[in-house]
């Protein structure tokens, strides 16, 4: 790994735990693993750009990444982007969650938080719904979805246009801004 190399991605590792100086609470919201079966004939190949801000810190500029997704049917690929590096490739199939990290990406980047917010926001209703835990309920609202426990919404997704979704998560404490463009030729 050359210097400039080792530089930047220190450089994203103190950024990023900037973001995460104060380490999130281990989640209390339900872990989804949707088969990707559940997806039908959907398709995606987008790029992204995902913008995070802690809650407690909202004064804090974002935190960014940049993100290919491939998410069908057959399963999910996701490859996370920083500086020109891979820092993060997620696979998932239905059965198994493959991760690779970069050493230098930090602990408080959670590939099952992950996973359970792309649930959230590509599955269709109906199979989050069937898989939630007792207590827990999907719901639409007029401003977008809810992940409620018992009536109260613990996570809101809104759908600002066709090419922006923003996700709040009250209960982990951050607002998650997804920007997505579909790949060329997909």
């Amino acid at each position: 790994m050359t210097t400039s190399m080792s530089r930047r991605l220190l450089l994203l590792t103190a950024l990023l735990s900037a973001c995460a100086a104060k380490p999130p609470a281990p989640s209390k919201l339900p872990a989804l693993r949707l088969p990707p079966a559940a997806l039908g004939s959907a398709r995606f190949a987008l790029s992204q750009r995902l913008s995070v801000t802690r809650l407690d810190m909202a004064d804090q500029p974002p935190q960014r990444v940049d993100v290919q997704l491939q998410l069908d049917a057959s399963g999910l690929l996701l490859a996370a982007f920083a500086f020109g590096q891979r820092v993060l490739l997620m696979k998932w199939d239905g059965i198994e969650l493959i991760v690779q990290r970069h050493a230098m990406l930090p602990s408080e980047v959670d590939a099952e938080r992950m996973l359970r917010d792309l649930c959230l926001t590509y599955w269709p209703a109906d199979a989050v719904r069937a898989a939630l835990p007792g207590g827990w309920a999907w719901v639409q609202t007029a401003a977008g979805q809810e992940l409620q426990q018992l009536g109260q919404a613990r996570l809101v997704i809104r759908r600002l246009d066709a090419n922006i979704v923003e996700i709040t998560n009250s209960t982990e404490g951050y607002q998650l801004l997804i920007e997505s463009q579909a790949q060329e030729g997909a």
